[in-house]
C-alpha cells in the first residue's frame, strides 16, 4: 500500500495543474556529465557541471523501459510537485530532460550528508540551536502547505545539508510520499509514511491532510530535544498503539532543564484531535519560536546530546555502512519509488528506547 495514487479520494488530482515541465533544449549543449555518484534498479545519478555557469549539479537518468507504468506515474507526480515548490530550503529541481528512453532530471547538489549528523558532532549544544532548525523546518512546511502540498514523510533522515562547511544550508528532500489536498480538507487516504514519525489518523485508516506532517514535525523536536524519540516499542503493534493514543511523556532525567515552552510546542503538535492540533502557522507564532536568543542559549542541552548520538548511531546502523546510506540518500532524493514494502503498514518499527542515564553519563564520561 504505497503512496504512489495520483488521485485524492475524492478524485481530485494530486499534481499541480498543468502537467510536468520538460526542457526543449538538448541536454548535452546545458550538461556535462561527470562521475556516477549512486546507482538504482532503474536509474544512475551523475554529477554534472552546468555550462552555462559552471555550477555542479546532480542528474538523475531514469531508464523508462525499467519502470512498470504505476512507477513512471510516481516519478512524474513527484517531478510536478518538486517543479511547484520553490524555496531556498527544499532541494531544487533544475531541469528535467524527458527523452524517448530516459528522463534526466537535474537536481541541487547535495554534499553536506544528514543534519542529525552535523548536529551529533557538536561538542556544545542548547535550545536556540534547536529553535533555529525547528523554526527552518516550519516555515519550509509552510511554503508547501500554502501551496497545499503535504508532505508525509517528515523525518531526520529528509534533513540534508548541501555542503560541509555550512550547518545553516538546509533542505528538505524526498518527496515521493507529497500529495496536495483541497484547502481546509483532509481527504487523503492512503497510508503512508514512517513508523515513529507517522500521524495517529494514518495509522488509523482516517482522511488525513497537512495536520500529519505537524504531528510529525512534533516528533522530529521531542527528538531534537530529549535525545530520543517520543514513541518506541520494538513490537509493531505496541508501538502503533503508543502512537494512537498519544502515549508519550517527558522523562524528568532528560527534560528537567528544558523549557517548560519547547514542551508546551510539543504538547499542541502531538495532539491526537487534528482540529485541535497546531498548524503550521500557528506553531510559527508560538512564544518559544518567538523567544529572544539570549534567553534560549542560556539553556544548555548537552546532557541529552549524548543520547542524541546514540539515536543517530542506532538509525545508521539500521541504515547500514556510510557507503550504502549515500548512495541511498542520492537515490532517494527524487524518484524513488515508494513501493508496498515501503508502506507504513510493512516498515520494521524503530528500534530505539528511551536510553538508561546511568549509561549515557559514563558514555559522556568516555568522551
Amino acid at each position: 500500500m504505497g503512496c504512489i495514487n495520483s488521485k485524492s479520494s475524492d478524485g481530485s488530482a494530486l499534481v499541480p495543474a498543468g502537467g510536468l515541465k520538460s526542457s526543449d533544449q538538448k541536454f548535452e549543449k546545458a550538461y556535462k556529465l561527470g562521475e556516477e555518484l549512486g546507482t538504482g534498479a532503474y536509474s544512475v545519478v551523475r554529477a554534472a557541471i552546468r555550462l552555462g555557469d559552471k555550477k555542479k549539479v546532480a542528474v538523475k537518468i531514469v531508464t523508462k523501459s525499467r519502470l512498470k507504468k504505476a512507477d513512471e506515474e510516481a516519478l512524474r507526480h513527484e517531478v510536478e510537485v518538486l517543479q511547484s515548490l520553490q524555496h531556498e530550503n527544499i532541494v531544487a529541481l533544475f531541469d528535467v530532460f524527458d527523452e524517448p528512453q530516459e528522463m534526466l532530471l537535474v537536481l541541487e547538489y547535495i554534499d553536506g550528508g544528514e543534519l542529525f549528523d552535523r548536529i551529533v558532532a557538536k561538542t556544545y549544544y542548547n535550545e536556540k540551536e534547536a529553535r533555529d532548525l525547528v523554526s527552518l523546518l516550519l516555515r519550509t512546511v509552510e511554503h508547501c502547505h500554502d501551496k497545499n502540498i503535504v508532505h508525509r514523510d517528515l523525518k531526520p533522515e529528509n534533513l540534508l545539508l548541501v555542503s560541509k562547511a555550512q550547518d545553516s544550508d538546509i533542505k528538505l528532500a524526498d518527496f515521493g510520499f507529497a500529495a496536495r489536498v483541497k484547502p481546509g480538507e483532509e481527504s487523503l487516504t492512503t497510508a503512508c509514511g514512517t513508523p515513529g514519525y507517522v500521524a495517529p489518523e494514518i495509522l488509523n485508516k482516517a482522511p488525513h491532510g497537512k495536520p500529519a506532517d505537524m504531528w510529525s514535525i512534533g516528533v522530529i523536536m521531542y527528538i531534537l530535544m530529549g535525545g530520543y524519540p517520543p514513541f518506541h516499542d520494538e513490537n509493531k503493534k505496541k508501538l502503533y498503539a503508543l502512537i494512537k493514543n498519544a502515549d508519550y511523556e517527558f522523562h524528568a532525567d532528560y527534560w528537567g532543564n528544558v523549557s517548560d515552552e519547547a514542551k508546551d510546542l510539543i504538547s499542541k503538535l502531538l495532539t491526537l484531535d487534528t482540529k485541535k492540533r497546531f498548524t503550521v502557522k500557528q506553531a510559527l507564532q508560538h512564544s518559544w519560536i518567538t523567544r529572544a536568543d539570549s534567553e534560549l542559549e542560556s539553556r544548555d542541552l548537552n546532557s541529552n546530546l549524548v543520547a542524541l548520538k546514540r539515536f543517530n548511531a542506532r538509525k545508521k546502523l539500521r541504515a547500514g555502512i556510510k557507503t550504502v546510506v549515500a548512495i541511498n540518500r542520492w537515490k532517494n532524493l527524487i524518484g524513488g519509488i515508494k513501493s508496498d514494502r515501503e508502506s507504513v503498514e510493512m516498515i520494521r518499527p524503530s528500534e530505539c528506547v528511551a536510553p538508561d542515564p546511568a549509561d549515557l553519563a559514563a558514555e559522556a564520561n568516555r568522551q
